[in-house]
């Protein structure tokens, strides 16, 4: 996890297109600047970045559904509960499964666990469109390999 440029997924651990779900995982730094100020003496991951992780995470399971020829670009987070915190050093499990896809939208479930205990859950809406220039796609691309993601599950132009 690259907090400082929002990479927030380290690794694919399981990709099911068939199903239509993902799983991945997250290792929470032990030091960042996050964590000075939320909390000074009670260091605690963001909601807000636990809710960009499952957004992470369901987007790199639509990609693959759309076979990396369109982005998923987020919508709408709804039903967002925080169940329990998450501190530096913990490993995220986060898995998200399809809802819903058409009319230019998808709509995702996401949780996060430590341990296989519940962290966080939302539903999550996803804008679909054509990647908007090369640079975009071809960052991407490299993210993908970086994460595990399955390079025969790129299509290319």
């Amino acid at each position: 996890m690259d907090l400082a440029y929002f990479h927030l997924i380290d690794r694919i651990t399981d990709l099911d297109i068939g199903e239509k779900t993902i799983a991945v995982e997250a290792q929470v730094p032990r030091q960042s600047t996050i964590f000075e100020g939320h909390f000074p003496g009670y260091p605690l991951m963001p909601g807000v970045l636990l809710i960009e992780s499952m957004a992470q995470a369901s987007g790199w399971l639509l990609i693959a559904l759309m076979k990396f020829e369109r982005m998923p670009f987020l919508a709408a987070v709804k039903e967002a509960k925080m169940r329990r915190f998450v501190t530096p050093g913990e490993l995220l499990s986060v898995t998200a499964s399809l809802v819903h896809d058409g009319s230019g939208y998808a709509v995702t479930q996401a949780k996060v666990s430590v341990d296989g205990k519940p962290r966080c859950n939302a539903t999550i809406t996803f804008g679909v469109a054509a990647f908007p220039n090369a640079d975009l796609r071809g960052h991407m691309e490299a993210m993908a390999k970086r994460i595990g993601f399955p390079q025969q599950m790129i299509a290319h132009d």
